[in-house]
This record gives structure tokens, C-alpha cells and sequence, in this order.
């Protein structure tokens, strides 16, 4: 089996004098790649304006199905000329303050030259494939729109 490794730095700079007082925003930078601002979940104290964690991991899971349904699309000799996703995440908080997601559903809508007929199957195989949807201990379900 091949390993692959990932590298990200995640920096905060502040003072965490006070719940209410520290800031949420941080940064998520890899090496010659765009900064993507980061925060919490504004209901977490964080802003609105930032990427927070649970969207970047919806989006993570958007991104590997996408990526693998165009490949698998380019195989079978299918031409995509669109691919939008609405992905939509679902978290549970705990009575501890903590909590997990408890679902994910991507809803891709996806324009191609011909081959409407193997789009789910291509979904389907996508899906199964995605490393991430693999690894998260929760329902990922695909709603494809066609």
C-alpha cells in the first residue's frame, strides 16, 4: 500500500485573556499555496467572514467526489462542461459542549455533451472511491441532480 503525506501550518496569534475576548481567526497556509483565513463557527464566537473547520470539512468532501467523479467521467469517455456542488453538512453539538457531524450530503449538479445514462453509476463509483468520505465515521450520501 502507497502512503501519501500532507503537510498544512495553522497559526493564531493573540492573548487568550477571556473567552469572549480572544480571537477566533487564524490562518491555514501550505507551502506555495494561497492563505485561507480561518475562524470558528460564529455561533462558536468566530467570524462570519472566515472559513471555520466544519465547512472545510463539507467542502472536503465535496472536492475528493468531484475530483473523482471527473476522472472517472474522463475514462468513460464522457465530456463534463459543469460541475456544482451544494454540499450540506449536519452537526450535532453534545451536552458537553463538544459534539460530531452526523450526516454530509452532496448534491452535485453536473452538465455533460452525452453519457447522461452513466452518471449515477459514475456517482456511485465516485463516491466509493473518495479517500475522505473513507475515513469519516459518518453517512455521506449523494444526491446527484442531473
Amino acid at each position: 500500500m502507497r502512503e501519501h503525506g500532507y503537510e498544512v501550518e495553522v497559526s493564531w496569534t493573540g492573548a487568550t485573556t477571556g473567552y469572549r475576548e480572544y480571537s477566533r481567526a487564524h490562518e491555514v497556509a501550505g507551502t506555495g499555496k494561497p492563505v485561507i483565513p480561518g475562524s470558528a463557527d460564529p455561533a462558536f464566537r468566530g467570524d462570519r467572514d472566515r472559513y471555520n473547520p466544519e465547512e472545510l470539512l463539507v467542502a472536503s468532501l465535496s472536492q475528493c467526489h468531484m475530483l473523482w467523479f471527473l476522472h472517472l467521467a474522463t475514462d468513460a469517455g464522457i465530456v463534463v462542461t459543469s460541475y456544482r456542488d451544494r454540499a450540506v453538512g449536519t452537526m450535532a453539538e453534545s451536552a458537553d459542549g463538544g459534539g460530531r457531524f452526523t450526516s454530509v450530503t452532496l448534491r452535485p449538479e453536473v452538465t455533460v455533451h452525452s453519457g447522461h445514462e452513466k452518471l449515477a453509476e459514475l456517482h456511485d463509483r465516485a463516491h466509493h472511491l473518495c479517500f475522505v468520505a473513507n475515513s469519516v465515521n459518518f453517512p455521506v450520501t449523494v444526491q446527484s441532480v442531473a
